[in-house]
């Protein structure tokens, strides 16, 4: 048990004593202990909660091959113990010697990529960790990972052009860094991190079973891993948490099972691998993901703490339904499963108990005969909390009757829910458009939702009828 945390930071070993260090706390994000370092403020706070970018930068970490990952990630949203046993990149690592620009530099400042400069060097991290992956050119590649990134001097086009140049010409890696980043993070300590100050307390397990020991221990503790959610009561509300137990280290949460007739996944699976690994089996799950905020935020968002927020605008809760999931608790007494129909009790409340932890969601893969779309209503298609979500699970008898449906929406009560009253009506009835247009008369009224900045109640109602519509027009075809 370890009361400091250690990391490489540009490729050099630093440790951070909480007790001794005052000036942070255990909930200091990264992008402000970036800005009090001198040489290290090409990081920039645009919005302070992951919407823009700015604050980019790259975490390395070994991967069970002895190779190096790289994760482009906004350091507005992390807390410092995350740092620990891994990598930190910022821009200013990127300088070769004698100064010289990095490709990915190179190839903005070819294509004319930068103007005012106060983004640049966000969009310079996420190409970077796109480079270091060696991740092969495409237009959809590169939109996705810039999309987390804001610029309203260039526009995109130039920057687009610079991702092409920059995948498509590049020379090799440059071992020697990359050989000696392994070397440091390879020495780096890998205990469990405990931190007591005046006002807070902050624990970083390293395995399930001190996991587990914690939790029931400190059952009033917040249980967090990405922190994508939490991290905003501290950015944007200026609050103390007191007390925190963070997963992010216990790499028993981050696993991957297949079965004969279901997925089982972990609670730590990040959006970004779950995209990734529910394509063939889930592809509406797959294309939810896809428009999960953005790709810095899908890369330490994790499939539990989306569960664990119980947001009525989720947008993960209603395709998991969808697909009749069920969710893994687990506690030092053993394991509970709870449907996913009936974990969320409340507005942000949910089936777990105190001493209870999410371990994983399992999936059920689908028959062929049955059907399964996901759509999300928002202003923007990434990084845009929904105005309305919705999911729909068709199983029809002969091509022709309905033999189950589930329509399940988020954004339209105070939870997630489904609409039985027009599920109900379409029970066994003929799958067609005359049925349709009778279940939205139905549909448009069984929400009361509310008004807000993003929309008014009147258009939820609409557009959750008219996503009915659109499922059946798109089935038809």
């Amino acid at each position: 048990m370890r009361e400091s945390i250690s990391f490489v930071l540009n490729g050099k070993i630093t440790v951070i004593d909480f007790l001794s260090e005052t000036r942070f706390t255990p909930t200091t994000t990264v992008l402000n202990y970036l800005r009090s370092l001198p040489g290290h403020r090409g990081v920039k706070e645009g919005c302070a909660e992951g919407d823009c970018g700015a604050c980019t930068v790259v975490l390395a970490e070994l991967n069970g091959d002895g190779r190096l990952t790289y994760r482009a990630v906004n350091s507005c949203l992390i807390f410092l113990p995350k740092l620990h046993g891994k990598a930190l990149l910022t821009v200013e690592y990127l300088k070769g010697q004698n100064g010289q620009l990095h490709p990915v530099q190179q190839a903005l400042v070819e294509t004319h990529g930068s103007q005012c400069g106060f983004c640049t060097p966000g969009f310079v991290m996420s190409l970077y960790a796109l480079y270091q992956e060696k991740t092969e050119y495409s237009r959809e590649n590169a939109e996705e990972a810039l999309a987390g990134n804001l610029c309203r001097c260039t526009g995109y086009q130039p920057i687009l052009k610079a991702a092409e140049k920059v995948l498509k010409e590049k020379p090799a890696a440059d071992s020697e860094k990359e050989q000696k980043l392994i070397r440091l993070l390879k020495n780096l300590p890998k205990e469990s991190v405990a931190v007591q100050t005046e006002k807070q307390y902050y624990h970083l397990p390293a395995t399930l079973d001190e996991l587990l020991h914690l939790r029931q221990t400190y059952p009033q503790a917040l249980l967090l891993n990405g922190a994508t959610d939490a991290a905003l009561r501290v950015t944007k509300k200026f609050e103390t948490l007191p007390a925190v137990i963070d997963t992010s280290a216990v790499a028993e949460l981050g696993f991957f099972t297949k079965t004969e007739r279901s997925f089982i996944i972990g609670s730590g699976v990040t959006i970004q691998r779950l995209k990734d690994i529910s394509r063939d089996h889930f592809p509406a799950l797959s294309r939810m993901c896809r428009v999960f905020g953005s790709r810095q935020i899908r890369q330490i968002a994790t499939l539990g703490g989306n569960l664990g927020t119980a947001s009525p605008i989720g947008d993960m809760l209603p395709v998991l339904m969808a697909y009749d999931g069920t969710v893994i608790l687990k506690s030092l007494n053993g394991e509970r499963r709870v449907s996913l129909d009936e974990f969320v009790l409340g507005y942000r409340q949910i089936d777990l108990k105190e001493e209870k932890i999410i371990y994983a969601v399992e999936l059920p893969i689908p028959g062929a005969n049955v059907h399964i779309r996901t759509y999300k209503i928002s202003k923007r298609r990434e990084v845009d909390i929904s105005t309305v979500s919705a999911a729909f699970r068709l199983e029809l008898n002969n091509k022709e009757t309905i033999e189950r449906i589930k329509l399940v929406y988020g954004g339209m009560a105070e939870t997630t829910k489904r609409a039985y009253k027009t599920e109900a009506f379409l029970q066994g009835k003929a799958w067609n458009g005359e049925t349709v247009l009778a279940a939205q008369k139905i549909l448009v009224d069984e929400f009361t939702p509310i008004s807000d900045a993003r929309s008014g109640a009147d258009f939820r109602r609409i557009a959750a009828a008219n996503l009915l519509l659109k499922f059946w027009q798109e089935l038809s075809k």
